[in-house]
């Protein structure tokens, strides 16, 4: 603890405290919001993270005694998740809160105990696990839409790039980037389709059928072929033949029997809810392609050409190219400017490759 020879908190000391304090409360604040919306499960661990930041704050008052005062506004990001807490209550604040809790500095941090510094690590465990349930139930649409948007963006730039720096006129370059538009966003529905609905196709040829509990109570007892198919599902011989003996037990009670013969396989998100519908991957991956794809054709549409179009298209593009990366951040939970800054990278390299082949190919036929 930095204080002075006398143990006096410096006022350093006093305006970290006071920090910490109003962080812990406006993180816990959040967990409360958070928990208004939910129910059952979801709703009591929240409550309990709530409970865990009041705690901490009680720490940091008790330090402050009497000389609490006046509090901080919270940090931007507590600030932040607060705002979203009490408007949305989805996955995108479960996020923002799991690198909350990932960037606590309790470690290095004297005046924090030991154990407060492990609570944080948990807790960001603790919402990761939370956020990824809602990762997953939007996973399929999710991905189709990212993807859609962020190809259409980078392949219709870049082919709008190619085209202009070869010299034609803007007729032809917004005739090329309508074709591009509408070739890149039907192939990119189909090509979700078949492969959202293959997905599922492996995923039910792979889930145990639900009539097969209805064999339990033909089994002979003393074969038990039921271990063999632990067995096969990863189990030691040992484990297998104990669980085996465990259903079998059930017998009598067939419902039982069946809950535990398929509990081993049955996750906690449905696999099928986490890969997404083939008609919705598709129809999000068309609209996504097209939405992004149309932005850089924008200004031929209005009547710009030349120069003055291109400039115009790369602006648009970079603008949406990093509002997409910086949106995959914060769903992600990593670094929304790096993941803005990667994207933007990514797309004008390719406009820029496509515009030199463009430029030599016109300078090569003229």
């Amino acid at each position: 603890m930095s204080t002075t020879a006398s143990g006096t908190p410096t006022a350093a000391d006093l305006r970290r405290w006071r920090r910490h304090l109003a962080d812990e409360l406006a993180e816990a604040a959040v967990y409360r919001d958070l928990a208004k919306r939910r129910t059952g499960e979801e709703r009591e661990i929240l409550l309990a993270l709530a409970d865990a930041e009041g705690r901490h704050a009680a720490h940091w008052q008790e330090l402050l005694g009497d000389q609490v005062g006046r509090l901080p506004r919270p940090g931007v990001r507590f600030r932040l998740l607060a705002f979203l807490a009490r408007r949305l209550g989805s996955v995108f604040v479960l996020a923002l809160a799991q690198r909350a809790e990932t960037r606590a500095t309790y470690d290095a941090d004297a005046d924090a105990t030991p154990t407060m510094a492990a609570d944080e690590r948990i807790h960001a465990e603790v919402v990761r696990a939370l956020a990824t349930r809602g990762r997953n139930r939007l996973a399929g649409s999710f991905r189709a839409a990212v993807f859609g948007a962020n190809d259409g963006l980078v392949s219709n730039v870049a082919l709008i790039m190619g085209v202009a720096a070869a010299g034609v006129d803007r007729a032809h370059v917004l005739l090329t980037g309508l074709a591009g538009l509408l070739a890149g966003a039907l192939s990119m529905g189909a090509g979700e389709f078949i492969s959202v609905r293959s997905q599922r196709e492996l995923l039910e040829a792979s889930t145990p059928a639900p009539d097969a509990a209805d064999a339990l109570p033909h089994l002979d007892v003393d074969a038990n072929e039921l271990a063999l198919v632990y067995r096969a599902r990863g189990m030691t011989p040992e484990e297998a033949q104990a669980h085996a003996a465990a259903v079998m037990a059930d017998i009598g009670a067939i419902g039982s029997a069946a809950r535990r013969f398929h509990a081993d396989t049955d996750p906690e998100v449905d696999p099928h809810e986490a890969v997404g519908t083939a008609w919705g991957a598709a129809i999000s991956s068309f609209c996504f392609f097209a939405t992004g794809a149309l932005i850089p054709v924008l200004p031929y549409i209005f009547g710009l050409g030349g120069r003055t179009a291109l400039v115009v298209a790369l602006v648009a593009v970079g603008l949406a190219l990093m509002t997409t990366g910086a949106f995959v951040g914060l769903i992600s939970g990593g670094p929304p400017v790096r993941r803005a800054l990667r994207q933007l990278a990514i797309g004008f390299s390719a406009a820029a490759v496509t515009y030199g082949l463009g430029a030599l190919f016109g300078t090569t036929v003229g």
